[in-house]
């Protein structure tokens, strides 16, 4: 990415990943200990218990019950005369997915604890954080030091940022000093990973959510959320801020609180995931089992709502074409079917008639389920959930009408020029400061406390945050122009 954009956080309700953000940016050792208190020590069977009791799940898009790969790693471990090692997957090459990041910049302790809390049950003698980010590898190497020596060795590995980084074998192979793509073996890491050995994988939150469960005990735990999915769960809406809610919370209601709506259509799970009309997504909760009745998963936790003033066609086109851009290059799927698959989506929105959409239904079938990782499978479930919620715009735009609205770029892709600028009228302007709090990723103040530019581009992402902070301006100073 030419820029890192820095989520902003938010929760509903009281807060356990993101407690203590109240009166501090980041929570140093000192800082985590006060809100945390000590880490209590967990056998391997005592901890699997745990996991079991309080339904722990990986929180990184495929949902594999916890308690299932710590069992598996112990197995594959007593081959191995015990050894192990343990690796924290906090990679989102997804440019929708920051709430990782938010917990690694803020709370990178609470990361820390769930991973060392596992490698101790386990016996674990090495425990890795792969990164893709400069500001989260500082923070992480930071909190490292803060700690000093502790009895496994400890230590962030910085990975390319790309969407396939994230696969485990991905991972595993770039930490390793490997390219970073998927080995398309059908060897899971609990059997074979991190230096041969049997080795726990798991996403970012996962540790922190451990962390916090191994505090409170499952009965604490379970006494937010619901009683089928008990806790809390992270979110990234918009592409911009990162959101702790109790499992089962409206989605709409998250939506609003981000100064959002529905819109047009709500994607659930990223690129990866599944789009709810709006109808749906007004009456969806934030769990598996209620997404699970629209064909919707959570995810990595992305929630991208579609404003009115966006294309969605065009929006659709522009994501399919960078997931094809995103491939490990090492499998026909992905060389030759993800690209084919882009410019058929291209064609049909360009107006190619009838035939483009068998074209995109026959790509889409020549790519599921041959893929040496997911991505093939995942990108065309995003355009075959796009074609059955957007099936009149995309109709309109192949029969050659369209529906007249631009791409704002709602959807966010990397590497890309923004159409639209913030501008500040310094005749107007009183340095009120408002803007700097809706917008930290576009506006920075100067030393004499007003915005240090009077013209700043506005990522697609960021325009629903950026029309808050024009409506709010009390001095009326801001303007958005193409």
């Amino acid at each position: 990415m030419t820029s890192l954009v820095v989520p902003g956080i938010g929760c509903v309700g009281q807060p356990r990943l993101l407690a203590g953000l109240d009166t501090a940016a980041r929570l140093d050792r000192v800082g985590h200990l006060t809100v945390h208190g000590a880490l209590p020590q967990y056998r391997a069977d005592d901890l699997i218990e745990l996991a079991e009791a309080i339904d722990l799940r990986g929180r990184g898009g495929a949902g594999f019950p916890f308690a299932r790969k710590l069992r598996a790693v112990m197995r594959s471990a007593r081959a191995k005369e015990g050894r192990s090692t343990v690796v924290v997957n906090a990679s989102e090459g997804e440019p929708s997915c920051l709430k990782d990041t938010a917990l690694l910049l803020h709370v990178p302790h609470l990361v820390l604890d769930g991973a060392l809390l596992a490698a101790g049950a386990l016996g674990a003698e090495d425990v890795v954080v792969g990164v893709t980010r400069d500001d989260v590898e500082r923070s992480v190497r930071e909190a490292i030091d803060e700690r000093g020596p502790v009895g496994t060795r400890l230590r962030v590995s910085r990975l390319p940022e790309r969407f396939v980084t994230g696969e485990g074998t991905s991972m595993i192979n770039g930490i390793e000093g490997n390219p970073a793509v998927p080995n398309g073996q059908k060897v899971r890491t609990s059997e074979r990973g991190l230096a041969g050995l049997p080795t726990l994988l798991s996403n970012t939150e996962t540790y922190a959510q451990l962390a916090i469960a191994a505090r409170l005990g499952a009965p604490g735990y379970n006494s937010v959320g619901l009683p089928a999915e008990p806790g809390t769960l992270m979110l990234t809406v918009s592409g911009a801020t990162a959101v702790e809610i109790p499992s089962g919370t409206s989605l709409a209601y998250v939506l609003e609180l981000c100064g959002s709506g529905p819109g047009q259509g709500v994607l659930v799970g990223g690129y990866h995931g599944r789009w709810l009309t709006p109808a749906d997504a007004s009456q969806a909760l934030l769990s598996r089992q209620s997404l699970a009745a629209f064909d919707a998963v959570l995810g990595a936790g992305a929630v991208l709502p579609l404003p009115e003033d966006t294309c969605p066609a065009g929006e659709v086109a522009r994501v399919t074409r960078w997931m094809a851009d995103e491939t490990a290059g090492q499998c026909g799927p992905c060389v030759r079917g993800l690209p084919s698959l882009a410019t058929a989506v291209e064609q049909m929105v360009a107006g190619g008639g009838r035939a483009t959409f068998e074209a995109v239904e026959a790509r889409m079938r020549a790519v599921r389920g041959r893929g040496a990782c997911s991505h093939p499978d995942g990108t065309s479930g995003f355009v075959a959930s796009a074609l059955n919620v957007f099936a009149d715009e995309l109709r309109d735009h192949a029969l050659g009408s369209g529906c007249g609205r631009r791409v704002v770029g709602a959807l966010p892709v990397p590497s890309e020029e923004s159409p639209e600028r913030l501008v500040v009228d310094w005749t107007l302007c009183r340095g009120h400061g408002l803007c700097v709090d809706l917008l930290p990723d576009v506006v920075r103040l100067g030393e004499d406390g007003f915005p240090d530019k009077a013209v700043m581009p506005v990522p697609g992402r960021l325009r629903p945050m950026a029309l808050r902070a024009v409506r709010r301006c009390p001095a009326l100073a801001l303007r958005i122009q193409e």
